[in-house]
This record gives structure tokens, C-alpha cells and sequence, in this order.
């Protein structure tokens, strides 16, 4: 089989300028490295051979031969007969970071297509970000390296963007940390004692409910519903239970994608107020915004006693490990305490990294929203043959659809998809307590011919699950990642 061709023109239009006062197939080399770790020339793609693209680039064939050699010699290209020079990764496993989070002593194959981690791979521009990083390395290494509250021009571009999107708000009220879960986790920790009650909502994130449950609170579920959130379930809940933090995803909410409107926003902010309940708000999905419509304002310009979670993981790259929160002032000093408790600070050299994804944009990258688009759509069309009388909506943003089995199998699913080398994270996953059997969360993080075949191995793993008895499976669903 001829593998798919990127072409000469589109790789000088990728490459840029050419760099003065680098030899010319270094150049090449390092740029032609930077476009395939980044994903924009894919794996399994052949070159354009080393005429075409010595015309295209005005370069001699020899200075196209010496990078492509290079790029051979240290794992990003091989030699294929009929085909040239195919991109390949030097980790030899082409869907690492394309079929989801690898976990050790798993054993999976590597035609395994893994649906438990919503996240993809790193837009265009993270290499040279990390290179200009290294660049203004070495002007923080006289010092300690323990920012506790992180970088001052990471936490200045951070308040501007709150700014920008309505809520003023200082530097020294942005804290950088480990993650956006490393967020969640110390704001429960820092504003809840063991025995308090924390709201947490159901569906939710299932590592945040673990994170909150570690921290020995009672908690309290909160009903999510495919298309959102019940206010007068919610008001009601909150007056009875008078919780002490209460925990939301509210925008593109993880797993039923919902965003909530500014006049709801309103109503359970009104609601925490007068159960004197401090929010902890995860804005992890915030930026993956797909569609055009209403942008709510952030919680906390709605109540005041509310800390916001952001992250570069969805809106960036998971590999660079940096959230943060947004903290109200009267509660800084509770946050800063339980920081320096914690882990005394994120890496430097990430955060400088992120400093340059930044100053580039906020949202995400042009090419990975088209992506993103045109793998929900492929998903969408193909769960129709797949999952014939399932249900879903589909959301405005966020990575996944969370979509209603004609039947509460999902454990069964799970197990059946297994035996198609599909990893699916059901429903139950996702619960505080209990239930959810007739839901799946489907991320359509890959690329729209990855999503294809997986759900054609879906729809099998759903015409196979029904000789699967009731009950509990005899093999436990993947832990979810992301």
C-alpha cells in the first residue's frame, strides 16, 4: 500500500523562512523534525522526494539529502521502498499520544485505539516554545527555583485573559500549579476539613470525585443531566445540605460536554450565597470551544467566594503539567499555606514554555479546532450505524460526547470493546455512588479516520455485548486518564 503524501509546497509553506547563520540542512533537518513531532506532517506520511523538494525550497539536493538522512538516522524518518521517506516517531509506537495515555503494565498492542483519555497531541509551535524556553533558562538558575506561586509573567498573562474575559483580576491572585487536578485537589484540601460536606456533581470527572474523597469529605451528589444542570435541584440540594465547597465543571462540562448559561450561572451562585458555600470551579475545558455562541462569564464574576481551576492540558498539551488557580483574595492566604504543604512549587522550565504558547493565544490552535471539528463530525455520523437508538447531544466544545445506550450495558460494552482492541470508559465510571449504566463517554480526540475505525469496532463490541450476562464483568473498565 502507497502510504499518503505530503506534498513539496505544503512543506515549504510549513517550514517558514529559512533561519541565517544555520547551515542550510541543519535547518531543514530542525524544522522538518518540529512539524512532525507537532503532528502537522502525520505519521505514515511519505516526503516528497529529494528533487521536488530541493526545487520547491531553492536548496541544493544535497543539503535535502543530508537532513533527510538525519532525520533517518534519529528516528523521525525511514526508507521505504516505493514510497521514499516516511515519517515515523523515534518512540516506535505511532499512536503514542494519538490513541490516548499509555499506562505502565498495561500490555496494550499497538493497534489498540484508546477512548479512556480525552486529550490529544501538542499544537503546532510547542517545540520552538520549548526551545525558547531552554533559551531564557539559565536567567532563573541563579536563583532557587521554588516559585511557590509560580512565574510573575505567567501569572501576569493568565490575569490578563481572566480580564479579558470579564473578571478583573490581579497577578497575585493567580497561583501556578501542578495541573489542573492538582488544582481541584488543593483547593478541597485547603477549604474543607475531613467530615465536611463538598457537593460534587454526578456525572463528573471521576479523578477529581476520587481527589475530593481522599480528602475525607462527605460528599454530596449533584445530578448532571445530558443536557445540564437542574436549578431547582441544585438550589434545593445546596440549602439542605449546606455544603462547605461545592465542586463544578461548568463550562464543557466533563463528561456531558454542557455549558452553563450566564442567568443559571446567576441563579447557583444565589443559592452557594446563602448556604455561605464556597465554590471550586474546574475551567480545564474552558478553551476547547468549537462552535460560535454565548460566552458566559467565568463563575467567579458571579460569586466572589469561588476559586477557578484553569489548565494547558486541553487547551495546550497535557505533557506540560501546568494549571492553575484563580483565588478571591480573603481566601489567599488559606491557598498559599496549603500550597507551600503541597509541593512547593510547578517546574520552571514548563511554565516558560507556556509563557510562549501564551503570547501566541489562549484558545486553542487554528488547525487542532479544524480537527477537532472534523473528527466530532465523523464521530457523529458514524453512532448512528454503530449504536443504532443511542442518544446524545452534541456539545459546543469539550472533546467528548457523552452518549445514552438503548440499553444499560455499558460495563458490557466495555468488556465486549476489549476484544476489539477498543478501550471505552462506561458510564458508571463517572458516578459518585452509583449508577450510569446506560451511558458511554467517547472522546473524538483522533483523527477523524482513527474515530472512523473505532467506531466501527464499537459497533461490534455492541453487537457482541449482548451475549454478555447481567451483572458485574469479569475485567475492571481502564482507569479514565483525562
Amino acid at each position: 500500500m502507497t502510504a499518503p503524501a505530503t506534498s513539496a509546497a505544503r512543506l515549504v509553506q510549513l517550514l517558514g523562512r529559512r533561519e541565517s547563520g544555520v547551515p542550510a540542512y541543519r535547518w531543514l533537518a530542525d524544522g522538518l523534525r518540529r512539524v512532525i513531532a507537532d503532528g502537522r506532517v502525520p505519521a505514515g506520511h511519505a516526503l516528497p522526494s529529494e528533487r521536488r523538494l530541493s526545487e520547491a525550497l531553492d536548496a541544493s539536493r544535497t543539503t535535502v539529502t543530508r537532513a533527510y538522512a538525519l532525520l533517518v538516522e534519529t528516528g523521525f524518518l525511514v526508507a521505504r521502498h516505493g514510497s521514499g521517506h516516511v515519517v515515523t516517531l523515534p518512540l516506535g509506537r505511532e499512536r503514542l499520544g494519538v490513541g490516548g495515555a499509555l499506562l505502565p503494565g498495561t500490555g496494550d498492542a499497538e493497534d489498540v485505539l484508546d477512548l479512556t483519555c480525552a486529550a490529544g497531541r501538542a499544537p503546532a509551535g510547542t517545540a520552538e516554545a520549548y526551545a525558547a524556553a531552554l533559551d531564557a533558562l539559565p536567567s532563573y538558575l541563579a536563583g532557587t527555583g521554588y516559585a511557590t506561586a509560580g512565574l510573575p509573567e505567567l501569572r501576569e498573562l493568565i490575569a490578563a485573559r481572566y480580564a479579558e474575559r470579564g473578571l478583573p483580576t490581579a497577578p497575585d491572585q493567580v497561583m501556578i500549579v501542578g495541573g489542573g487536578l492538582a488544582g481541584v485537589g488543593l483547593a478541597v484540601r485547603a477549604l474543607s476539613r475531613p467530615g465536611d460536606r463538598v457537593l460534587v456533581e454526578s456525572p463528573s470527572y471521576p479523578n477529581s470525585i476520587d481527589a475530593t474523597r481522599r480528602s475525607g469529605a462527605r460528599l454530596v451528589p449533584l445530578p448532571v443531566d445530558p443536557t445540564g444542570w437542574d436549578l431547582d435541584l441544585a438550589a434545593a440540594t445546596i440549602a439542605a445540605a449546606t455544603p462547605v465547597v461545592a465542586q463544578f465543571i461548568l463550562d464543557f462540562h466533563n463528561p456531558t460536554g454542557a455549558l452553563m448559561p450566564d442567568a443559571d450561572r446567576e441563579r447557583l451562585a444565589a443559592a452557594l450565597r446563602r448556604a455561605g458555600t464556597v465554590a471550586v470551579v474546574d475551567e480545564t475545558m474552558l478553551e476547547v470551544r468549537l462552535d460560535e455562541g454565548p460566552v458566559p462569564l467565568p463563575f467567579a464574576a458571579h460569586l466572589s467566594r469561588c476559586v477557578l481551576v484553569g489548565s494547558a492540558s486541553k487547551s495546550h498539551w497535557g505533557g506540560l503539567r501546568i494549571g492553575w488557580l484563580r483565588v478571591p483574595r480573603p481566601l489567599l492566604p488559606q491557598l498559599a499555606q496549603a500550597r507551600i504543604a503541597d509541593d512547593l512549587g510547578a517546574p520552571v522550565l514548563e511554565q516558560l514554555a507556556l509563557v510562549q504558547l501564551l503570547r501566541r493565544g489562549h484558545g486553542l490552535h487554528p488547525e487542532r479546532r479544524d480537527e477537532l471539528r472534523a473528527a466530532r463530525a465523523t464521530m457523529v455520523a458514524a453512532l448512528r450505524d454503530a449504536l443504532p437508538g443511542a442518544r446524545w447531544v452534541t456539545p459546543a466544545g469539550g472533546l467528548f460526547l457523552w452518549v445514552e445506550l438503548p440499553e444499560p450495558r455499558a460495563n458490557q460494552l466495555a468488556a465486549a470493546a476489549r476484544n476489539e482492541d477498543l478501550l471505552v470508559s462506561p458510564g458508571p465510571q463517572f458516578a459518585v455512588s452509583h449508577g450510569l449504566q446506560r451511558y458511554v463517554r467517547l472522546p473524538y480526540k483522533d483523527p477523524p479516520e482513527v474515530v472512523a475505525e473505532a467506531m466501527r469496532r464499537l459497533g461490534r463490541a455492541w453487537r457482541a455485548q449482548a451475549s454478555l450476562p447481567s451483572g458485574p464483568v469479569a475485567s475492571r473498565p481502564r482507569p479514565v486518564v483525562a
